[in-house]
């Protein structure tokens, strides 16, 4: 048999036992000795894995006495390329070296991409050296395959160096080069390779449009777009356009170019495909979305996962939730993690609460972000006590939380006021040494803030390298809300010398703290200078601060004109404001006014009924007293009740006005006998006018001693042993005779007591409160 018989008879193989029989030839008649005739042989049965399994093809080259380059070559090249193994492939580069076989230009290449492969550096720099030591470092192939390894692991220096050493330059090896840069991220570089290259070509260009979309250049985008000529400009170009939009958040931009694209008659693949719908789901269109979605069926692409998955995103994303559940349904085993995810953040997004359970508890794996995704979404939705649960469900299952989860879970501490799980939290962060950023670390601030720990909040405050807006912003509040009014001041003064932007929320914060303490002249300055200096459009809640303020001071007529001055409609709390100032200053006839008005414009109120029925009671008009719980009776209004929480041991307990139904209510009872014992020998007498009932003295003093905060603080007495201070958080404000009596045991037990009331922090120490009883 000759060597030209066998590339014909190779060329007509078609089964397996055709080429056993040939393979049998050769060895019968010796021409597997001839080293030509035997990389004719390998290299077709390692390219036809369908007929020859590749470990034949091994057994093949193992039996061949002196395989020459261009064999050892091929069979290299099919670990790398056919059976996805470049670790093999190198490993036959030793066996190669110990065989005393010459490389040729053919076989750095394949060995240096092999390294690319593996991001193997290291071996990479190896073979460099032996290129060199075997003449072939000046071949083009070889130095352009070298720049591409480079570049891969990160060295694009290294890249530089052999490209400008290079004694010949082609297209490749300035895209190489380029590419090096675009992947790096390094925009200046990259832009400077572009322009210097003799001759740009597509790949170029679209490289540059897909490195500006990233880094958000989109002007330079578009030019470099615009300056690829029509015919020049393929499938990628206008897929990286249509990225580089959506990238940047401008779907409607992006959905334009899109259907331009589809007008210029350029094919579509799942790509582009998956950017057109995710710009969908940025602008909340549907119909759009539903077209491209027709569009990719039409084109027969609907079937890869990551179109799935952006259908799903899309319908759930615009509400259209029984559809996102048909495209997951209907994904069967193209379904991945991915899949999973997005349809419980779809049901999150749209209130479906129990569905995103049930899909959940249902995963056949769950990753980090599944977990994320189910935490945040019950602290979004105010379920708060189910988002600490599954986050110490998902400790127990060893998944190590990410940002998203830990947020929500402090965030879910801050609304119940678990303070000793929110210290766990924070414990937990440092103890793994996880990265902590601007968010993660002002959600924390706002935490140690909103529990009245104003020392754990400004320790994690003055450790932060980068602050934003955000930070001072809670760090200003914060102070405001626990009565360091000076310091919360001081701090927003801080805030300007460090250049950073004061904002809407930073002037409600410096406004609330001169609220505080009755700085009138003080808020004033502020709320001028924000309109005028900080050219800042002062909002509801910004006037509601200055009505509140100008209110508490007892400046009725002034706070009335301002909200008659108001360039929007007064809300409820800025007419609750001024209302409660009404009463708080005896002015009952600004108050029958004002609260009769309210009633009719809001008969669903509970807030302003109460309020002028206690401004009646205040004065014993009973009569008018019953008349307006007669209204809110017809209208079903109903009285919020007070209700005060404490943590003890972990667990959070919640009391009611009058609340029997503790399970030590008798050790709460008589240590409130205790309490009234003591503060009888400090000389406290009840303030019965909080009571607004037609019932004796005596009632309203047993009324007055059974409100839900001092039901809180004798079971913080039992409970808590000092030093650690008993915290108290209330939903409504705390009355008078609440606040004399918290001073007092704070005196007589000697205990730190802090109280969040529903305007602000209380801290109680040694009979005196951090307000200076002005709240």
């Amino acid at each position: 048999m000759k060597v030209s018989t066998l590339d014909s008879l190779l060329q007509s193989c078609k089964c397996p036992r055709h080429f056993k029989q040939l393979l049998s030839q050769t060895i019968l008649t010796g021409l597997i000795t001839d080293p030509y005739a035997a990389s004719r042989l390998i290299n077709f049965s390692s390219h036809s894995t369908t007929l020859v399994p590749f470990h034949y093809s091994l057994r093949i080259f193992n039996h061949l006495r002196n395989p020459n380059t261009f064999t050892w070559n091929t069979i290299m090249r099919a670990h790398l390329y056919l059976q996805n193994s470049p670790h093999q492939a190198l490993l036959h580069y030793k066996l190669f070296l110990a065989s005393h076989a010459k490389p040729d230009s053919y076989t750095y290449p394949i060995l240096l991409q092999c390294c690319a492969a593996r991001v193997s550096e290291f071996e990479g720099r190896q073979l460099h050296a032996h290129a060199v030591s075997s003449g072939f470092d000046g071949d083009v192939y070889v130095r352009n395959t070298l720049m591409n390894l480079y570049a891969v692991c990160g060295s694009v220096g290294s890249a530089r160096r052999v490209f400008e050493e290079s004694p010949v330059l082609d297209l490749v090896s300035w895209n190489t080069l380029l590419a090096g840069y675009v992947q790096a991220g390094e925009v200046e570089e990259a832009e400077r390779v572009f322009e210097g290259m003799p001759e740009r070509n597509t790949i170029a260009s679209n490289s540059m449009i897909a490195l500006f979309g990233r880094k958000g250049c989109v002007e330079k985008a578009r030019r470099i777009f615009n300056g690829v000529r029509g015919r020049e400009r393929d499938m990628v170009s206008w897929s990286a356009m249509v990225s580089c939009y959506e990238q940047n958040e401008m779907g409607e931009e992006a959905l334009v170019l899109f259907v331009e694209m589809k007008g210029s008659g350029v094919a579509v693949d799942e790509v582009v495909v998956v950017s057109a719908l995710s710009a969908c789901s940025r602008v909340l269109n549907v119909e759009m979305g539903r077209w491209v979605h027709g569009l990719a069926v039409k084109v027969g692409v609907e079937d890869y996962v990551s179109l799935k998955n952006a259908l799903i995103h899309l319908y759930s994303s615009c509400g259209e939730i029984v559809d996102a559940r048909r495209i997951f349904d209907d994904g069967g085993e193209l379904l991945d993690l991915i899949s999973w995810n997005s349809m419980i953040s779809g049901y999150l997004r749209c209130g479906s609460i129990q569905d995103a359970e049930m899909l959940f508890y249902s995963m056949p794996e769950k990753d980090v972000v599944s977990w994320s995704a189910m935490i945040s979404g019950y602290a979004q939705h105010e379920c708060f006590s189910e988002a600490l649960a599954l986050f110490q469900e998902m400790q127990l299952h060893g998944v190590r939380p990410d940002e998203t989860a830990l947020v929500s879970a402090i965030s879910a501490c801050t609304h119940l006021a678990t303070l000793d799980l929110g210290k766990w939290i924070h414990a937990y962060i440092s103890r793994n040494k996880l990265q902590v950023n601007v968010i993660l670390s002002t959600t924390l601030i706002d935490m140690y803030m909103k529990c009245g720990c104003v020392e754990n909040a400004l320790e994690v405050f003055y450790a932060m390298e980068e602050k934003g807006v955000s930070t001072w912003n809670a760090v200003i509040l914060g102070l405001a809300m626990n009565g360091s009014v000076e310091q919360s001041l001081n701090m927003f003064a801080d805030m300007k010398k460090t250049g950073t932007v004061p904002n809407e929320i930073t002037f409600m914060g410096v406004l609330g703290a001169c609220r505080h303490m009755g700085l009138v002249n003080d808020g004033r300055h502020y709320f001028n200078s924000m309109i005028h200096e900080h050219k800042i459009e002062a909002n509801i809640k910004h006037y509601g601060c200055m009505v509140d303020l100008l209110g508490r001071a007892g400046l009725l007529k002034e706070a009335e004109e301002l909200i008659d001055s108001m360039p929007m409609a007064p809300d409820v709390a800025t007419w609750g404001a001024l209302l409660g100032a009404c009463r708080k200053h005896r002015d009952n006839e600004m108050g029958e006014r004002l609260g009769r008005k309210l009633i009719q414009l809001q008969p669903d109120h509970d807030g302003f009924h109460v309020l002028l029925s206690n401004i009646y009671a205040s004065k014993g008009n009973w009569g008018n007293v019953l008349e307006i719980r007669g209204i809110m009776a017809q209208h079903g209004v109903v009285k919020t009740p007070g209700c005060s929480m404490i943590e003890a041991n972990g667990t959070v307990h919640e009391f009611l006005a009058g609340d029997k139904t503790h399970p030590q209510i008798n050790d709460i009872e008589h240590m409130l006998d205790v309490v009234a014992a003591k503060l009888k020998i400090e000389g406290y007498v009840p303030t019965t006018s909080e009571v607004s009932l037609d019932i004796d003295e005596e009632e309203k003093e047993t009324a007055l001693f059974r409100h839900s905060e001092k039901l809180a603080v004798a079971f913080g007495l039992i409970t808590i042993s000092p030093p650690t201070p008993i915290r108290v958080t209330k939903n409504l404000r705390i009355c008078n005779d609440c606040h004399t009596v918290v001073k007092l045991i704070s005196k007589a037990f000697d205990r730190d007591i802090v109280v969040r009331d529903r305007h602000r922090f209380h801290h109680f120490k040694h009979g005196a409160c951090s307000c200076m009883d002005f709240w």
